[in-house]
């Protein structure tokens, strides 16, 4: 009876009632919306009765002629046996006995509607425009016969002192139906109130500053969406909000000590003379300057990744000649440590799905990261494993304990035996690597080396439908 459409659902937040405490009253959201439908409904079902009417009209008054052709045919024959001057007494005497009014009028005294006039001249029966009286022309006379009205309800002598049956009746149904359409509507509208009445509660939440707050499971179809998508944007403006607190904490934390370092080797570059001091002490003072620079890249790499969420622009390249570009590209941070690029479990010709702007970033993180902590050997391999591509980067450096495994791919996480400044970086990388694996549906995993020390395995779809 009630629709739950998108667009019924916007009207009803347009015409929504506050009360004074600001909340949403579900007495003036139930008689507004009562008026409106209501009102709706009696105008829709006025207009219908109004245009059946009307067309069945022409079959309503055939059929009331050849209901009253035999009664006014008796009365025109009894009238035939009395002089015509007695006609208006023996009239009278007939009236008492019909339930309906009988009368005799002259043929041009009367107010026909002009489209009966030709049938009333043709000895028929003329109807007039409210279908409730009827005329005959007597023939070989001007006197006209008057039926009507027929209804007892418009027959002023007949009509009961108190309202009229058929009044009372379409009171009566009428007054049912708002009754059954007030429940119906009540039970419709109250969940709908309770629902509009928890989204605002939890909208107030959020726009207090509690961004745990949630809205329940919505009862009504019609917001269930609504609240399914407020959740969703508490959820990530809390999660947005924990990220931006933490890096924040850990950005001041980690550029504490490159400062500190900068300040102390100022003060120390302006008491010394000797000139191999001063070289020393402005080699270190560039190397800290590197670590800001580095910790800010890193950092707002891993904000955007975070904050935006942004979409991959997926291109197809050759996995074979791109990795090999990464690692070219690389070459120069391993020092002395052998690199290894094994390609022979790729076919030939190798083509992938993926983004080569933010695979890059994941590629060389975890380059950097081997060369940082590999001794002698980095391995680099990739493979192409039931319709999914595995990049593997194997160090023979100091491993990673099973326990942390999968912490270190979260944000500014460092092992202990990493902190000192020749290994220590900022905790970021890999969880940038992490970030870019979940941006392709992919995962991140780290595990132990053939060589003893770390491996890493980045798996993707190689192919989008």
């Amino acid at each position: 009876m009630i629709g739950t459409e998108p667009g019924l659902a916007r009207a009803l937040l347009r015409a929504l009632p506050l009360s004074r405490d600001g909340r949403y009253s579900l007495s003036r959201l139930f008689f507004n919306f009562y008026l409106v439908a209501m009102g709706s409904f009696v105008a829709i079902a006025f207009i219908a009765d109004l245009i059946i009417s009307t067309a069945q009209r022409g079959i309503t008054d055939d059929y009331a002629r050849r209901f009253m052709r035999g009664t006014i045919t008796l009365i025109e024959e009894d009238l035939a046996r009395f002089p015509r001057n007695t006609w208006p007494k023996r009239i009278r005497l007939l009236d008492d006995k019909f339930a309906y009014k009988l009368d005799i009028a002259d043929r041009y005294s009367l107010n026909i509607p002009p489209s009966q006039m030709p049938k009333l001249d043709k000895g028929e029966i003329a109807i007039a425009h409210n279908g409730e009286i009827m005329y005959h022309l007597i023939r070989g006379t001007d006197q006209v016969l008057v039926l009507g009205p027929l209804a007892s309800s418009a027959n002023t002598e007949l009509r009961d002192a108190g309202m009229p049956l058929e009044l009372r009746l379409r009171l009566l149904t009428w007054s049912l139906i708002g009754v059954i359409f007030a429940v119906a509507l009540w039970f419709w509208v109250r969940p709908i109130w309770r629902d509009i009445e928890t989204l605002r509660k939890t909208a107030m939440a959020l726009g207090d500053g509690n961004f745990a707050a949630r809205s329940p499971e919505a009862r009504s179809q019609v917001f269930r969406p609504m609240s399914d998508i407020l959740n969703g944007m508490a959820e990530r403006i809390q999660q947005l909000i924990a990220m931006q607190r933490d890096l924040s904490s850990a950005i001041s934390h980690e550029l504490r000590t490159p400062i500190a370092r900068l300040r102390f080797a100022l003060e120390m570059l302006s008491e010394t003379e000797e000139h191999e001091e001063r070289e020393r002490l402005w080699e270190m003072m560039g190397q800290d300057l590197d670590e800001l620079d580095g910790l800010i890249d890193a950092s707002l790499t891993y904000a955007r990744l975070e904050r935006e969420r942004p979409q991959p622009n997926f291109t197809r390249e050759d996995i074979a000649k791109w990795l090999t570009k990464q690692v070219d590209a690389m070459r120069f941070l391993a020092r002395q440590i052998e690199v290894r690029l094994d390609l022979t479990r790729l076919p030939t010709d190798c083509q992938v799905d993926f983004d080569p702007k933010a695979m890059s970033y994941a590629v060389k993180n975890l380059l950097r990261n081997a060369f940082k902590y590999g001794e002698q050997v980095v391995a680099i391999s990739a493979e192409l494993r039931d319709d999914s591509i595995r990049i593997v980067v194997d160090d023979d450096g100091i491993g990673i304990p099973v326990d942390d495994r999968e912490r270190i791919f979260s944000a500014f996480t460092r092992l202990d035996r990493s902190r000192d400044r020749a290994t220590g970086g900022y905790g970021l990388g890999l969880a940038i690597v992490r970030s870019v694996l979940e941006l392709h549906n992919g995962q991140s995993s780290a595990d132990e080396s053939p060589f003893g020390g770390a491996r890493f395995v980045l798996c993707w779809r190689a192919h989008r439908s």
